[in-house]
């Protein structure tokens, strides 16, 4: 067994922190001491799509979505509305070993708050991301699915700070369970997910004042995370690790493609239900085409419907990746067809209203994810400082494969196999 670097790691998860916000962020009191102590980069490259599960497993697993078999948010539910999907909460939907696994082996103590796609998961403190759907209760649902006694404890405690999911009451409350875990469990591994500048951008778009706001918010957070680390007497044996999963991109045109596979047939109604051949599934600035299986005449038509849509300027298509393309970025191979949006564009699954809407022309301001990593700047950004690691190290373009090798060999245990790499350069000697 090798030796680790560091006794504790704490892994924030700065949801849609990317290259846009780093000059900003950077400058503030407790990103920048992390930054000045550490190394960085705003050249994170994420994996495609670049939605929060895929990413987020991505992160703790070293492989790509065509490996560990999460690729989207939502598993596919053709016709059910967004906010009634089930999401991939659960670790059983990973194909492969995850870092706290690796922990759990060396009999380890991680934890998580409210880190995506870790119901049921082998984590020691587990506050799993999980959302009641339908009838279901938000209190029972977490508790079934976590360390009952950890979330129960936590609810007790700091329940009172949250409003559902509105922000900043549910990073708030975070923050607070995550101080609370660093002071009482002390745990080898603390993962934990902020949401509120992901958010604000779907909301407010990713140039408003707003943003700035949640900048100041979320290092006040860092903060009281640091401060945590430094009154449980752990500060000389712990490096912290805040990295953002995806950029987000300004939206002005929603497009309804289904509605052109409606047109053609391929999506039908019958006996009052609706059903489908070939169906696309949006992931914001992409979308994976599902075709029915062994119907190879529907995904000859819905291509040639798809290709002859991307031949119209107000479709929004930038590009279909099929095969050999579609490989070279390791998404999961749905049915090998994938399309991505033009910046300015994002595709919407829904097959009623108009095909493509004008969000200016309504006076909204809309931002999301999803499109390919090799969007231009696009990049996340990544901050990882403590024992161990080189001050003032500026690391360049690095993977988001390359993120659970490097937690691994911080905390000295064994993952694999990755597709990325121990990003050995940034540590001491």
């Amino acid at each position: 067994m090798n030796k680790g670097k560091a006794k504790h790691l704490i892994v924030v998860s700065y949801d849609a922190f990317s290259e846009d916000n780093w000059e900003k962020a950077s400058r503030l009191p407790n990103l920048s001491r992390l930054i000045k102590n550490g190394a960085s980069s705003t050249k994170l490259k994420s994996v495609y799509p670049t939605l929060t599960y895929v990413v987020h497993t991505t992160m703790v697993t070293g492989v790509y979505p065509d490996k560990h078999g999460i690729y989207h948010n939502n598993p596919f539910q053709p016709f059910v509305d967004e906010e009634d999907q089930a999401w991939f909460w659960f670790r059983k939907d990973i194909r492969v070993p995850a870092v706290y696994d690796a922990l759990k082996k060396q009999k380890m103590k991680s934890a998580g708050i409210l880190w995506p796609v870790t119901g049921k998961a082998a984590i020691r403190y587990n506050m799993p991301e999980i959302k009641a759907i339908g009838q279901e209760n938000q209190a029972l649902k977490i508790l079934k699915n976590g360390n009952p006694f950890f979330c129960m404890g936590l609810e007790l405690k700091y329940g009172k700070i949250r409003k559902g999911i509105e922000q900043p009451y549910l990073d708030d409350f975070t923050v607070m369970c995550g101080r609370d875990t660093i002071l009482r469990k002390k745990p080898e591994l603390l993962m934990i997910h902020f949401i509120d500048l992901d958010d604000a951008k779907h909301h407010h778009g990713t140039d408003s004042p707003e943003i700035d706001k949640v900048l100041i918010r979320m290092d006040e957070r860092i903060g009281k995370l640091m401060e945590a680390v430094a009154e449980a007497g752990i500060s000389e044996e712990t490096v912290f690790m805040v990295l953002g999963d995806h950029g987000q991109k300004n939206v002005r045109y929603k497009v309804r493609l289904n509605q052109l596979l409606k047109e053609d047939g391929l999506i039908y109604e019958d006996n009052g239900s609706m059903h489908w051949r070939a169906y696309l599934q949006s992931t914001g600035g992409s979308a994976y085409l599902h075709v029915k299986e062994n119907d190879e005449e529907a995904k000859q038509r819905a291509l040639r419907i798809l290709q002859k849509a991307a031949g119209e300027e107000t479709l929004g298509i930038e590009k279909i990746y099929t095969g050999e393309e579609l490989k070279r970025f390791h998404a999961f191979p749905v049915s090998g067809c994938m399309l991505e949006a033009k910046s300015g564009y994002s595709f919407d699954d829904r097959i009623t209203g108009p095909l493509v809407t004008d969000l200016k022309k309504e006076n909204k301001t809309y931002a999301t994810h999803g499109y390919s990593p090799e969007k231009p700047e696009y990049g996340c950004c990544f901050v990882v400082s403590g024992k161990g690691i080189k001050k003032g190290y500026q690391l360049g373009e690095i993977h988001m494969v390359d993120i659970a090798p490097t937690m691994a060999a911080i905390l000295g245990v064994e993952i694999g196999p990755c597709d990325g790499r121990v990003r050995e350069e940034m540590f001491i000697g």
